[in-house]
């Protein structure tokens, strides 16, 4: 069954654009790792200030084996060559780890 893991983000108010040029600058970095399938940067609209950073992954392991990887750690220090002085764009973060039971696509 394929993983999701879903990193809660705290974005202080008015981060959320440094926060999403953030990701934009480093955009696809994570695309060729193996196993990984999807990711997506959901902006909170209603019931929360949080951002949430949906990956979905082939395994658990996959998903591990690039926490642990060198791509994850440059992509991570220094968030995509900002300055080091910058303010963080999030101020808290925690991991929800799923895996799926059920899905189902659109048709076509």
């Amino acid at each position: 069954m394929a993983y999701v893991a879903i990193n809660v983000l705290s974005v202080p108010e008015g981060a959320g654009a440094t926060l999403e040029e953030r990701f934009a600058a480093r955009q696809g970095s994570v695309d060729s790792a193996p196993g990984f399938e999807h990711f997506e940067l959901l902006r909170p609209l209603e019931g929360t200030d949080d951002y949430l950073v949906y990956t979905r992954w082939r395994s658990e392991a996959d998903f591990t084996a690039w926490r642990e990887s060198q791509s994850f750690a440059q992509g991570h220090a220094g968030a995509s060559g900002r300055p080091a002085d910058a303010r963080p764009a999030a101020t808290g973060s925690t991991i929800w780890a799923f895996e799926v039971a059920q899905q189902s696509s659109a048709a076509g």
